[in-house]
């Protein structure tokens, strides 16, 4: 289990991240680069999930 500092500090590296992929598909998407558009976007979903997921357990310990 991680302490809860590990933990925001995690969840705001992976939101960094989500930003940043999110900005390089749009990116490349306007530069009509479809594939690699599509491989940020997908690298972007995952870094918000990881993200939810931590945030989730953050609550977690908070509450308890």
């Amino acid at each position: 289990m991680k302490t809860v500092e590990d933990l925001r500090t995690r969840i705001k590296e992976l939101s960094s991240q989500t930003v940043e992929f999110s900005k390089k598909a749009t990116e490349f998407a306007s530069n009509n680069n479809f594939e690699q558009a599509k491989q940020f976007r997908q690298q972007a979903r995952d870094a918000s999930k990881q993200c939810q997921a931590l945030i989730r357990e953050l609550n977690s310990q908070v509450e308890s």
